[in-house]
Parts: structure tokens; C-alpha cells; sequence
């Protein structure tokens, strides 16, 4: 499990929406896919990870940022709105698991 110093409570946003909230320190290995405007990204959570596996989009930039880790930017998918973050822990009502 990666160590992060300010946790690892994780979002997924798009258009402004909180889709998803995951605690990377529990979450299960999973793979999923979000649709926008008839283009889907697949979402893959593994070892206490998180990254962007695959995306319909032109540039495929989101899926190049590899894993996302303490020292990183966001994954940032602009063609699909799509946003992976840490999370601000003191506006999570609920986790995911």
C-alpha cells in the first residue's frame, strides 16, 4: 500500500459533479467505465492506486499521467470533463467501498 501524507481519500468529478468517492486504502481492485457525450473512460483501481486505464479522446493524455500519487497533478481528462483527485476529506459525507 503507497503512503500519501494527506490521505487517500480520492474524487471523481465531472462537470463540476462529485461522481465518485473512494478511500484508496480500502477500496477493492476494480475496473469501471464513465460515459460522457457518447465517449467513455475506464477508471481502474488496483494495489491502493488509482489512474485512467483507457479513453475515448483525441490526445489520450489522461491515460499518459499514469498513476495518480502525492506529488502529482490531478488526472485530467478535458475532452470528457473528467477529473481524478484527491479529495478535500472535510466536505466527504460518505466513502465508497
Amino acid at each position: 500500500m503507497l503512503m500519501f501524507p494527506h490521505g487517500t481519500q480520492i474524487e471523481i468529478i465531472q462537470d463540476g459533479t462529485v461522481l465518485y468517492t473512494f478511500d484508496l486504502a480500502e477500496a477493492q481492485d476494480q475496473v469501471f467505465e464513465i460515459e460522457y457525450d457518447g465517449r467513455t473512460n475506464t477508471v481502474q483501481i488496483e494495489n491502493g492506486r488509482i489512474r485512467m486505464l483507457e479513453a475515448e479522446c483525441p490526445d489520450k493524455t489522461c491515460v499518459h499521467m499514469g498513476w495518480l500519487n502525492s506529488g502529482s497533478m490531478p488526472i485530467v481528462c478535458l475532452p470528457n470533463h473528467l477529473i481524478i483527485q484527491f479529495a478535500d476529506t472535510e466536505d466527504i459525507d460518505a466513502v465508497i467501498r
